[in-house]
Parts: structure tokens; sequence; C-alpha cells
């Protein structure tokens, strides 16, 4: 990934914590192109038909900035499983052992292709969020309509 992506990537994540301190779970993606565009959708977390709609949004505004790069964001519930993680739509309920609260995040660059990664956070006892940085993905990534922004880069590339 490049030094322009991961800048992207650190600035989406960082919107979407912002947002969760503020008790808010958007999906967020920063598009970079003949200039940069900061969407947000605040419905994105309850249910497929508002994840195809912001996706599909935010890929018609895209074509129109040609765009060269994006990264998006949302807050997901991380389930550790053994051999790998499974993402789930982030929820109010109290987490099981095997979860994780986290920002999960997917780059895109022309050039350099598709990345996937986290920003895993805890809270502490007053519910007050605790983040990590963002990283990729140690494990290999088999994306998923589920994936956060999966829609959006197969509309833009037609993968």
């Amino acid at each position: 990934m490049n030094d322009a992506t991961w800048t992207l990537v650190t600035d989406v994540v960082g919107r979407v914590q912002q947002s969760i301190r503020m008790a808010d779970c958007p999906a967020v993606v920063i598009l970079d192109g003949d200039r940069r565009q900061v969407l947000s959708n605040y419905d994105y977390i309850h249910g497929e038909d508002a994840r195809t709609d912001f996706e599909t949004r935010a890929a018609e505004h895209a074509r129109q900035l040609h765009v060269r790069r994006f990264a998006f964001a949302v807050p997901q519930i991380i389930e550790m499983l053994p051999g790998g993680l499974q993402a789930h739509a982030f929820s109010g309920r109290p987490l099981r052992a095997c979860e994780q609260e986290s920002v999960v995040w997917t780059a895109y660059d022309a050039d350099d292709g598709v990345d996937y990664g986290w920003a895993p956070y805890t809270r502490r006892p007053g519910g007050q969020p605790v983040f990590d940085e963002p990283t990729t993905f140690d494990l290999p990534v088999q994306a998923t309509e589920r994936t956060p922004g999966i829609r959006l880069l197969r509309l833009l590339t037609g993968a």
C-alpha cells in the first residue's frame, strides 16, 4: 500500500472512531480523485438494502470524481474463529468471549490494488472506547458480499 492510500485509511478510520466516541456508528468512505470527497451513512449497519444503496451512491460519486483510490470504514464485530476471523454487523449487545469490536476498513488504489484491515478497540468500564491503531489483516482475506466497501470496489473495477 502506498503512502497516499495509507493516509486515506488513517483518516477514514479516525472519522469512524470519532463517531463511535459520540455513540454513532456510521460507515464512512473517502473518495480521492479529481478532488477528495467524504461520504457517510448511518443506516449502513441496518441491513443489506442500506449497504447496497450507500455503496452504489458512493460508486456514482467515485466515477464523477475519476477516483484513483478510496478508503471505506465501518464499525463491526469481529468473531475470532479457529484459523480466521468473521465479521458481523455492529450491535449494542454484550460481546461474547470470542468477539472483538473493531473498525473494519477496505482500501483501494488503482495502481496498488486492494487492502483490508481493522482497528480493534476495547471499552473501559464506563463504556468509553479505547482504540488500537489501524493495521492490515495478517490473515488472507476472502471478501464476501458483506465486506465493507466490496460493492463499491466491484462497481469501480468490474471485478
